[in-house]
């Protein structure tokens, strides 16, 4: 599966993370990924985005390694005629090209689609913008977060309104142009031709809304802040702490699971209390059911809950970090590695899906 794109040209000069997440997408399916830095600043800005334990000097980031494995990397600067002519001449035999340009600055550096397409009529080509390609707007993920209501709904009840820890728009953005770029190859099978897509970050956050958007236009109620708990569930989201001081979170979606989960603290009280006898009455009594369950998950070990709720389908999460995630054995598949010269990176895989 892993070189079912070989022998596919991408062409990259996208920056941060939306474009080049696609990119990377290509790269681990077999692609000849380029990515096409500016020499002028350094190359891509993620470089330079490293975390204080980083070494000052090294040449590239985790955050960088975290979405560029396995590309060629070309130092170029596009405002010179030269360099703009390395690019075209890999146009020419290129299949894809991924941008995030402001459309201005794409036809101010004759990079914007038509001036592709006049090179290579079949190229596909792929843009991300921040509100629309039409906008001049500079977007980063945390703006969008903001503009399209997740930070106004994330956070504590009565806190500041907060941003996802990790780029999420970016990332969803980037799902929505693989699946644009991916139906275009298709369809250039059929027909020879070549495409446009254009994606915006925040049709990619609106897109994702889900259920709480549908909560405002079916219902007009404004999602708030409720930390991890569910608007539309409970228990969902409440978290417990064990008596060896480890965090759970419940995700409690059925009558049976609720009655499963008092059946193993032996609260039959709770199972057959009206109060708790439907999700809806749950809701309603979310906060007192969390403290009639809090003092039993007290009372029990975070090995005994788990493997309870894990043989009786209850679900059921452990909350861990980083360093608890990537000791666990199932996650040692998702992790790449790359050697460029005497420098390591470690990333994980953009691939969440196995094809047999």
């Amino acid at each position: 599966m892993n070189n079912v794109f070989d022998g596919l040209k991408v062409l990259e000069l996208a920056s941060v993370l939306a474009g080049p997440a696609v990119g990377m997408f290509f790269s681990e399916l077999g692609a000849n990924v380029i990515k096409i830095e500016n020499k002028k600043t350094g190359g891509d800005v993620t470089r330079n985005w490293k975390l204080e334990k980083e070494h000052k000097d090294a040449k590239r980031s985790a955050y960088y390694c975290s979405i560029n494995w396995n590309k060629e990397v070309l130092f170029l600067d596009l405002s010179i005629e030269e360099d703009r002519h390395k690019v075209y001449a890999l146009v020419k035999t290129a299949d894809v090209v991924l941008a995030n340009y402001r459309k201005s600055s794409a036809i101010k550096l004759k990079m914007d689609y038509a001036s592709l397409k006049a090179i290579n009529s079949k190229i596909i080509y792929g843009n991300i913008s921040g509100f629309g390609e039409d906008s001049e707007r500079v977007a980063f993920d945390v703006v969008l977060q903001a503009e399209s209501g997740f930070m106004f709904m994330n956070g504590q009840p009565g806190g500041l309104s907060t941003k996802m820890p990790v780029a999420l728009i970016d990332i969803l953005a980037a799902h929505h142009l693989k699946e644009g770029i991916l139906i275009a190859l298709l369809k250039r099978i059929k027909t020879g031709n070549g495409a446009y897509i254009s994606v915006s970050l925040l049709d990619a956050a609106i897109s994702s809304l889900a259920n709480q958007a549908s909560n405002w236009l079916m219902s007009g109620h404004i999602p708030q802040k409720m930390g991890s708990l569910h608007p539309n569930i409970a228990p969902y989201g409440e978290l417990f702490t064990t008596n060896d001081g480890k965090e759970l979170v419940l995700a409690i979606g059925t009558d049976r699971q609720f009655q499963a989960l008092c059946t193993y603290f032996n609260r039959h009280d709770l199972a057959d209390n009206p109060s708790y006898s439907s999700n809806e009455d749950r809701v309603k009594n979310r906060t007192q059911l969390f403290h009639e369950l809090k003092h039993n998950f007290q009372s029990s070990t975070l090995d005994d809950i788990l493997a309870y709720c894990i043989k009786n389908n209850i679900p059921v999460g452990q909350v861990r970090n980083m360093k608890d995630v990537f000791e666990d054995k199932q996650t040692s598949d998702m992790i790449l590695t790359e050697q460029i010269g005497d420098f390591i990176t470690k990333t994980v895989s953009s691939l969440a899906f196995r094809i047999s």
